[in-house]
């Protein structure tokens, strides 16, 4: 049995929180009175934040996909909690990664393409910069996707005891990355050389004698699909099983402005070669997993692993060729979730192997990181602390989350609400002969979403509770969005005709 000693929450206000204005300092835990990092501490936890890029939600053998190996990460499902209804509100990398950092949703943080980068005062209120403050040793290694406005990308390095960080969309190649090229010769590709950077960490951060915080940000599964040749040799061969509403004529049903965004036109090889394209994505995958291994090896040979939390997730999904779509953005299921693991060995074993279908958002991971630290985040964050749900996963954090999509083709950008049950999304454009649609699908019954119910006269009291709690969230975006963010108030608004809309087109 292993022996929990749970931190309390910091006030239900953790989760309902914003970002320190000038001169004000978010209040610190004194790096003294810190417990040292080591097994069996019953003090603050050290924690792990493992992201991978571009991973769809069913792409673990945990989640009952037989074609993929992943033996590590089923693992820590086993014996952690698993995530079932976790969605990234942006589904694109760029704002997504802002938003796990700062626990704000895109419209309040400002950052994706073509917006520029994050204003530093968000960066200052993230959590790793939070948890350095309050007297964690912290670390980061990987792509972290975005940069802070108007500042060189040097300027993150400032902000982390260990850095190992890359810009843009970094390589594959390990030796790419100046801080990587040690791991070089044993590990040529990087997914494999984060987790040698790791174990070295582990031994930096246990000499600092503080709890450490490290996030390690992948670039796999994401595109080129270049896995490693130990990985991809695993899978040569084999045939893969097809998602059951993979394919163009699954995806007739949905709106004519889903049509136009890059996951329809862009990504074909998930629908001309879907043998070739899971060979690659899942052996990508095979690789993030082995380098999981990498991880709790090392913590347990550094007689760290029975006080570290370990948070695993991902930026957005894929498509992955289902209704037709290749690619992410859309709000459809595949493209809106990510898989959501965490792991706290300090759990009582008979919270192990649970599976939560609760409501959860990329928004939650700061919050979450922070409450588990003990670390009090100032202001009102979008997101939510998940530790309610570690010892409850029949519980909830919230009703309802809204998905968005500010970015690409006008026509392809869309709001949606979702609940457990019910998801509905808005798709404003009504140019190029197209109108304005609506798509309402019901999840509990139909979760790959292949029949629309918004024309449906018997599901018309589901449709208006719905667009209820859409225009409630609509609201929200009114009063709080930054700068280039506002035309979408009125964009994004069901009641107002498109000929009252169509000057607002050119955003940002």
């Amino acid at each position: 049995m292993r022996h929990f000693d749970f931190i309390k929450l910091v006030g239900a206000g953790v989760a309902a929180l914003c970002f320190p204005m000038p001169g004000f300092a978010p209040t610190q835990v004194a790096a003294a009175q810190q417990p040292s990092a080591g097994a069996g501490g019953t003090g603050v936890p050290n924690i792990i934040f493992l992201l991978t890029d571009d991973q769809a939600p069913g792409a673990m053998g945990c989640c009952g996909n037989g074609d993929i190996m992943t033996p590590n990460l089923d693992r820590l499902a086993q014996e952690g909690l698993r995530f079932t209804n976790h969605y990234n509100t942006t589904a694109i990398c760029m704002a997504s990664r802002c938003s796990i950092m700062t626990g704000l949703y895109e419209y309040r943080h400002g950052c994706n393409f073509d917006r520029g980068g994050l204003d530093r005062r968000f960066m200052d209120g993230s959590y790793p910069v939070l948890l350095r403050q309050g007297g964690y040793f912290t670390g980061f290694a990987g792509k972290i996707g975005f940069e802070i406005g108007g500042e060189k990308f040097a300027a993150f390095e400032e902000m982390f005891d260990q850095w190992a960080g890359g810009p843009g969309q970094t390589s594959y190649e390990t030796g790419w990355n100046k801080n990587l090229a040690k791991y070089s010769d044993r590990y040529p590709h990087c997914t494999r050389a984060y987790g040698a950077w790791a174990l070295d960490f582990f031994k930096a951060a246990k000499q600092s004698g503080k709890p450490f915080c490290l996030s390690i940000s992948f670039k796999a599964p994401h595109n080129p699909q270049t896995p490693d040749p130990a990985d991809l040799s695993l899978y040569q061969g084999r045939n893969f099983t097809r998602p059951s509403n993979h394919g163009v004529e699954n995806g007739s049903h949905l709106s004519p402005q889903a049509h136009t965004s890059r996951a329809a036109i862009h990504y074909r090889e998930w629908i001309d070669d879907y043998d070739a394209a899971a060979r690659t994505y899942y052996a990508l995958i095979t690789g993030v997993d082995d380098a999981v291994g990498m991880i709790r090896k090392g913590l347990a040979s550094e007689n760290l692993d029975g006080n570290t939390v370990i948070i695993f997730t991902s930026d957005n999904g894929y498509n992955c060729g289902s209704h037709g779509f290749g690619d992410k953005v859309i709000p459809y299921e595949e493209s809106a979730k990510s898989p959501l693991i965490i792991y706290d060995p300090r759990l009582p074993e008979k919270h192990s192997s649970e599976i939560c279908s609760a409501l959860t958002a990329n928004v939650d991971m700061a919050p979450t990181i922070c409450a588990l630290a003990g670390i009090p985040v100032p202001g009102s964050l979008d997101g939510r602390s998940l530790l309610p749900l570690m010892t409850d996963p029949r519980s909830r954090v919230r009703d309802s989350l809204p998905l968005f999509n500010f970015w690409g083709v006008p026509s392809a950008q869309s709001m949606a609400i979702v609940t457990p049950e019910w998801k509905y999304i808005n798709w404003y454009y009504g140019g190029d002969g197209m109108k304005p649609a609506e798509e309402l699908f019901d999840l509990s019954k139909d979760g790959i979403e292949m029949h629309n119910l918004a024309a449906d006269p018997g599901r018309a009291a589901q449709l208006d509770a719905m667009r209820k709690q859409y225009d409630a969230q609509l609201s929200s975006l009114a009063t709080s969005a930054a700068g280039s963010y506002a035309p979408y108030a009125i964009l994004f608004d069901r009641t107002v005709p498109w000929e009252r809309k169509e000057h607002l087109m050119k955003v940002p």
